[in-house]
């Protein structure tokens, strides 16, 4: 006869709490290799949450963080107030989600024809040659794209004039409208290549006997990448794809700070740039600050949304 405590709900705590130090003490040496990681990330990303109490004061370095004048939400009504924050959001939103369609697509079409290239050193080759650009600070990249479309003697005018396409130079770094295109490609030549790596990495994982079996069938290679290296890297695509929905605020300032200029101020200028110039630079550093919070928390809210999205579409889940 069982005893009576057996499937009590204390004892099932027991056991798996009991089974949870096992298995922790079995992995020993995994959880001390990831315990500096774990510090570090500690270190450098919660303990500056701290610093968010600032957004609700009416911050002055001279005196400690709990030695300022509380203000509340002013920071934030200030914030939703101002009318150049809605055109750098827009500005954001654009840039983000056009570098989030086509930094998606492109590397994982050019994942699927480097996957469906015979010759290892023509694909290892441009492979090679395709990474390369990743290295190259943006310093260096944003020189190059104001060099080629220079109206002085700039690679594309000349092109475009040599094929009788247009009859004088363009100023093209001084459209407004052309920003984020620019702005787009150049991210694109740049990343393309490194962000086809985890692409390629997981159509290796698939199974080859699926294609063996295909062939049998009488499949082409389009049918295989459609019916299974797509369906195969499905999961892979669509987490990182789920945490880049997380940074569609949060998208930075190098590249637009690089090639923008005065001309193009209104197309260029993204919420990261608009907290350093509105902030940093003017010493408003609870201003600043606030800003740094409606990024967190839009990521926070986006990334759970669209994880919400998946999981109720397909069942599964990352989070």
């Amino acid at each position: 006869m069982k005893p009576l405590t057996e499937g009590s709900p204390k004892a099932v705590s027991t056991n798996k709490r009991n089974r949870f130090w096992f298995k922790a003490f079995q992995q020993r040496y995994l959880y001390m290799m990831s315990l500096p990681f774990v510090i570090w990330i500690f270190i450098f990303s919660y303990v500056p949450v701290w610093g968010w109490l600032t957004a609700f004061q009416n911050y002055k370095p001279k005196n400690s963080i709990l030695d300022q004048k509380w203000v509340g939400f002013e920071n934030f009504i200030e914030l939703f107030q101002d009318e150049r924050f809605y055109i750098v959001l827009r500005n954001t939103l654009a840039m983000s989600t056009m570098g989030l369609v086509v930094g998606f697509t492109v590397p994982v079409i050019f994942a699927l024809l480097l996957n469906e290239m015979r010759g290892q050193f023509f694909k290892r080759s441009v492979q090679t040659i395709s990474y390369l650009p990743h290295f190259v600070s943006w310093v260096v990249v944003a020189g190059l794209v104001s060099k080629m479309l220079s109206t002085d003697g700039g690679a594309v005018n000349q092109l475009l004039m040599w094929l009788n396409i247009i009859d004088a130079p363009i100023q093209f770094m001084a459209k407004g409208s052309w920003f984020w295109g620019i702005v787009t490609a150049s991210d694109l030549w740049k990343e393309m290549g490194w962000n086809s790596i985890i692409f390629l990495a997981a159509m290796a994982g698939i199974d080859p006997e699926l294609y063996e079996a295909s062939t049998v069938d009488g499949a082409g290679r389009f049918r295989k990448m459609w019916h299974i290296t797509l369906p195969g890297i499905r999961t892979t695509f669509m987490v990182l794809f789920i945490l880049s929905i997380g940074h569609l605020i949060s998208i930075g300032f190098e590249k637009q700070f690089l090639l923008g200029n005065p001309l193009v101020s209104d197309f260029s200028e993204v919420l990261d740039l608009y907290a350093l110039k509105y902030g940093i630079q003017m010493s408003r550093y609870s201003y600043g600050t606030a800003i740094g919070i409606f990024n967190s928390v839009v990521s926070i809210l986006l990334v759970f949304i669209a994880n919400g999205i998946y999981k109720r579409v397909t069942k599964e889940s990352i989070i």
